[in-house]
């Protein structure tokens, strides 16, 4: 297909629908820990940051020490909780059995968890090892940070300029742009919010879809519409 020679998904409420899972683990600690927030508010502020820059973000915020065990604990019981209650964004094994460009997962995830949570609604196979994690880069070249979209492309050896990114939060919108990548943005993950969708495109998404079957329809309008642009 004219117009883009990669496809890059993230994968936390793009993929699988776990966005929702880790909110309600992640407002349950910051509640005990004196920041009172629901799963929902925590997902529209949150979703797509690292759960130690969230505490930093919040730390700075309401001037709240957070004990560094929460990092750990957080992660323990996500570890615990994702393989139980993880599953596949609906359509999304059908669409990726269909598309027809080279595809991968650029993720703020650890590969560990990737690992998991792929293996587990039985995605993994479909990506053969493409996988990537911006933690495996350094804690520091996380997204809104563009790395793991470059690192991404160069692995599939494909230039940012033909890449097409599909995300969920504010936070990847703004890295893949600032990767120089376009960017569709998807709001039908269980975390979706009323102004969901109009964040996405203020961020720099180019069109926002709430359903997977919708997205190689995109894919083709996009890139007819950047060969018109550039005719």
């Amino acid at each position: 297909m004219a117009g883009f020679d990669l496809i890059i998904f993230d994968c936390d409420g793009v993929l699988v629908d776990s966005e929702i899972i880790c909110s309600r683990v992640e407002s349950e600690l910051l509640t005990e820990a004196g920041y009172p927030i629901s799963a929902e508010e925590h997902s529209e502020r949150f979703a797509g940051m690292t759960w130690r820059n969230t505490l930093l973000t919040v730390e700075r915020e309401a001037d709240i020490p957070f004990s560094a065990s929460l990092i750990d604990k957080v992660e323990k019981l996500l570890d615990q909780r994702l393989p139980k209650e993880v599953e596949a964004i609906e359509g999304v094994k059908a669409m990726l059995e269909k598309l027809e460009l080279p595809f991968c997962v650029c993720s703020n995830s650890t590969s560990k968890r990737l690992d998991l949570m792929l293996s587990a609604v039985k995605l993994k196979p479909l990506f053969k090892g493409h996988v990537y994690s911006a933690r495996d880069l350094g804690e520091d070249r996380v997204k809104p940070k563009p790395d793991i979209f470059l690192h991404g492309a160069k692995q599939m050896g494909a230039k940012p300029a033909r890449t097409l990114v599909v995300e969920d939060s504010v936070h990847g919108v703004e890295a893949a742009r600032a990767a120089g990548m376009r960017v569709v943005g998807f709001t039908g993950g269980s975390h979706t919010y009323p102004s969901h969708a109009d964040k996405l495109t203020d961020a720099g998404a180019e069109t926002v879809i709430s359903r997977m079957a919708m997205l190689p329809g995109v894919i083709a309008a996009l890139a007819e519409w950047s060969e018109d642009v550039v005719a």
